[in-house]
């Protein structure tokens, strides 16, 4: 939100509607935060009734133009790839593709093993450039905020390699399986790496 206003000049309102039936726990939950963009509260989910949006949360958040057309659907926090749709349509910006590259990391799957409730637990992620262009990240998503990703680069040079240190702090005792997704001037634009292990109880 912020990125979009410094590159909108504030032009480009946001509304959040939140179904809940806690109303108390959602207003000290945005007040606690600050937060300051305009909300609706509905707790008889009639916007959903009335619209029948998906179940899935990803296609949940939309961006909407002035006749209230539907132009990009898709979470851009969780997909790079849908973030770069929505700057492209809010500031009508058009980048020059990057020559692509090949990378592969030393593994596809990462296990954890045993990890105590409320622990840290992390993995080094070696990244190899294999191809004759310089590789350039455009970020890392993961699947759930119990993962952090952590690298002080931006680009890796042919033949060079560079490592993702990838945190997961334990939840719930049982297994667990977990993903990041690297994006890149890639043929497939980015891919996916696969985390697991087990929480003891």
């Amino acid at each position: 939100m912020h990125e979009v206003d410094s590159l909108c000049d504030g032009n480009v309102p946001f509304v959040f509607f939140f179904q809940s039936k806690n109303v108390r726990e959602l207003r000290n939950i945005l007040s606690r935060d600050s937060f300051s963009y305009p909300i609706c509260i509905d707790t008889e989910d009639s916007f959903n009734k009335l619209n029948r949006f998906p179940d899935v949360m990803t296609f949940q958040t939309f961006l909407v133009d002035s006749g209230n057309r539907v132009k990009v659907i898709g979470n851009p926090i969780h997909n790079l790839s849908v973030k770069e749709l929505y700057l492209k349509e809010l500031t009508g910006m058009k980048s020059n593709p990057l020559p692509v590259t090949t990378v592969h990391p030393d593994s596809t799957e990462y296990h954890y093993g045993t990890v105590g409730k409320n622990k840290k637990e992390s993995k080094k992620v070696i990244l190899h450039n294999t191809g004759k262009e310089v590789f350039r990240i455009k970020g890392v998503t993961t699947s759930c905020d119990c993962m952090t990703v952590e690298y002080g680069w931006d680009e890796i040079l042919p033949g060079e390699s560079a490592v993702l240190t990838v945190k997961y702090k334990a939840e719930e005792p049982g297994d667990f399986w977990r993903t990041i997704t690297v994006y890149g001037n890639i043929p497939e634009k980015s891919f996916t790496l696969d985390f697991w292990g087990t929480v003891k109880k």
